[in-house]
């Protein structure tokens, strides 16, 4: 038995007996369902005290005239000499000062010298330039090799894999070709891209080289194991995907290439570049973002084709990485079924360059004729339950209603606060419990692999954070410590990023931080509870209800603009006790629930046949037009909601005018008498009717 330590503490050990690697970190450790896994990283957005606007090009390009340095302009990032070439061993000084070594992020001023991989912020830039660069840049400088601990297991792990075609036995070769579909794949392509295989834990082994080829950096393994009649595969990248910033192929890039094609997965590049000849480049994350950090090494290309999958969320992922890249010079594949990703299409015998010819332009200035929607409709036809947005794991029955969660859609939440004698203390304070649900709606998508951005504003970031952590456990962590690191481990690789805000918060300053997050990070949820934590900074009237307006056209927009679901928290109006809450109910409701494409009310009522019991309410769905409520349980525990088995409470449809659910009448008061129908057998019980709420004048 092998044991690899790290600071004294067990890394992984090797099983001879078992033949495989096990671990928390490092190599793969066993079957993992579906695609392949990746892991991420959360980081909290900061804060603005003051309102500051983010650095903009044009205050980028004063800035370098007033110095004056020389600057070019580029698709995505502004060229000037760098100031760092000093530190760097170079043999020619003269043609390195002439040259435009260094690239500036117009978005972010984010900088980054191709020379001597130095890089920082805009702040950093300006600090090297007015320090004259002395010393300035030996705290920017980035090490040519990863980490000490990280660079001992790279070499370790890089000394042992080999080439598939070196291998002894011929059967293991043919085993590792087929699990990996490489059947087509020559070894010579595999060679050219210095592709090993890891016997001990049989995975391929793509390498992270230094710009130039000059060190190894970090590595990427692929493991694939038979789980059934198919295939499941499982990444692990060294160092951790934060700092895994490869672009695998880019070694092969010359300087004279004009056109590059980018794919998600390391298999597709060599798909592709074996059968069309063109460069071809991988992206570290796959679909799931495009760091910035990269777009310096992109910027020599005139044309950029992303064939990113055969699913709508690599085309979703592909539109949106096109516009960090400038769209007027990218084009994109469209899944398809005589389009699926290169791999499947090389070992299928299609003609992988006509499909490359058929790449839509992402850029066009207006839309002029159904002919420049044909194929996006077709894809939608062809992929229903793909465009209908990715399915809740934890909520079978809001996917009945509302289908998925959808991009680019705004969803308004409201709700009456709780019992307190229905919810944990842990949960926040009294009346938390519209933010007790929300989160774990959110929850429930980001461990799908929605990048999702919170910002709360009524509670502290380590409170929701707690409640959170409770609910992804599903269990009290205060009662078993000793599993808190497991736990805070696997959820500290979600997708999740928090805006550090607090209390009272200008819109103009929310926005910019959730667009900031949408371009550094690729965010495709927003949460924010809630609105009216915003509403006291707009000076824009002293009607409250023309502010609310206001705002939610903004979030609106926001959610359009950048194909980013955003789901907004409005308290509702004081409705009186023996009433329901309705679509009317949501303060100032004529603008929000108009422009929200989905209005969910967490109801806390009792239900027509039962005890006092929660339920949710669908009273809008833009997508289809299907409407309906089921009920919740609350677990006290693990502060998470559930669906109550099936035939546990039946719901009896009704119609009535004062409200989507009718209560029985109390003594003293008149009521609607309500009329049954039978529920669908075999079903959840769902009350489904029309959205009649009309919004309160």
């Amino acid at each position: 038995m092998w044991v690899l330590l790290r600071g004294g503490n067990p890394l992984r050990i090797f099983l001879p007996q078992r033949g495989e690697w096990m671990g928390r970190r490092g190599l793969p450790r066993g079957l993992a369902p579906g695609p392949p896994r990746r892991r991420y990283r959360k980081k909290a957005l900061p804060a603005l005290e003051i309102p500051v606007l983010p650095v903009t090009v044009t205050e980028i390009r004063q800035y370098l005239r007033g110095r004056g340095i020389p600057f070019q302009n580029g698709h995505s990032c502004l060229r000037t000499p760098s100031p760092f070439v000093e530190s760097s061993q170079l043999k020619d000084q003269t043609a390195v000062t002439t040259s435009f070594s260094l690239y500036i992020d117009k978005t972010t001023g984010r900088f980054l010298c191709m020379t001597s991989l130095a890089e920082g912020s805009w702040e950093d830039f300006q600090a090297s330039v007015e320090g004259g660069g002395d010393g300035a840049s030996e705290g920017l400088l980035l090490s040519k090799a990863p980490e000490v601990e990280d660079s001992e297991e790279v070499r370790r792990i890089w000394n042992r894999a080999v080439p598939l075609s070196e291998l002894p036995d011929p059967e293991e070769v043919q085993l590792a070709y087929t699990m990996f579909g490489l059947t087509n794949i020559t070894d010579d392509t595999l060679k050219r891209f210095s592709v090993r295989y890891l016997r001990p834990a049989r995975s391929l082994v793509f390498p992270w080289f230094s710009p130039g080829g000059s060190g190894l950096r970090g590595l990427k393994l692929l493991q694939a194991k038979c789980q059934g009649d198919g295939v499941s595969y499982e990444e692990t990248t060294i160092p951790q995907p934060s700092a895994y910033h490869n672009l695998f192929g880019l070694p092969l890039i010359s300087r004279r290439d004009a056109e590059v094609v980018l794919t998600s997965r390391e298999l597709d590049s060599l798909a592709l570049n074996q059968s069309t000849g063109l460069p071809t480049l991988t992206l570290p994350q796959g679909t799931s973002c495009l760091p910035p950090a990269l777009l310096p090494y992109l910027e020599q290309f005139r044309r950029i084709v992303f064939w990113l999958g055969d699913d709508l969320r690599s085309w979703e992922a592909a539109k949106l990485f096109a516009r960090k890249l400038n769209p007027k010079r990218c084009s994109l594949v469209r899944p398809g079924d005589q389009q699926p990703r290169p791999l499947e299409a090389l070992n299928r015998g299609l003609n992988l360059s006509r499909i490359l010819r058929t790449a839509l332009p992402a850029w066009h200035k207006s839309i002029v004729s159904f002919r420049q929607l044909r194929e996006e409709v077709l894809g939608e036809l062809s992929n229903v339950e793909q465009a209908a947005g990715l399915p809740w794991s934890r909520f079978p029955d809001l996917n009945r209603i509302l289908k998925g969660h959808r991009k680019g859609e705004l969803t308004v939440f409201t709700g009456l606060p709780p019992h307190p004698a229905l919810f944990h203390p842990d949960a926040g304070p009294t009346g938390s419990g519209k933010t007790t649900f929300i989160s774990e709606y959110a929850l429930d998508l980001c461990s799908q692999g929605v990048n999702t951005l919170w910002g709360s504003f009524e509670i502290s970031n380590v409170r929701l954070a707690r409640v959170m952590l409770t609910q992804f456990a599903e269990r009290r962590l205060e009662d078993q410590l000793d599993k808190y690191d497991h736990w805070a481990d696997r959820f500290e690789d979600l997708p999740l990023y928090f805006m550090t805000f607090h209390g009272q918060q200008g819109i103009r300053t929310v926005v910019d931080t959730m667009q900031h997050a949408v371009y550094v990070y690729d965010i495709c949820h927003v949460v924010i509870d809630n609105l009216q934590f915003m509403m006291g900074h707009e000076q824009l009237s002293t009607d409250r209800i023309a502010a609310q307006d206001y705002i939610v056209g903004v979030f609106r927009k926001f959610a359009t603009d950048n194909n980013c679901h955003v789901t907004l928290v409005i308290h509702p109006r004081k409705e009186d006790d023996d009433k329901e809450l309705q679509t009317a109910s949501i303060f100032g409701s004529a603008k929000a629930s108009q422009e929200a494409d989905n209005v969910l009310i967490l109801q806390d009522r009792k239900l027509v046949t039962g005890p006092g019991k929660r339920y949710l309410q669908v009273s809008k769905n833009r997508f289809d037009g299907d409407v309906g409520i089921f009920p919740l349980e609350f677990n006290k525990s693990s502060l998470t909601f559930s669906t109550p088995p099936k035939n546990k409470t039946r719901l009896k449809k009704i119609k009535d005018e004062a409200g989507p659910v009718a209560k029985k009448p109390s003594s003293g008061k008149k009521g609607a008498t309500p009329q049954k129908s039978e529920s669908c057998s075999g079903k959840a019980p769902i009350l489904d009717q029309p959205d009649t709420s009309k919004p309160s004048k």
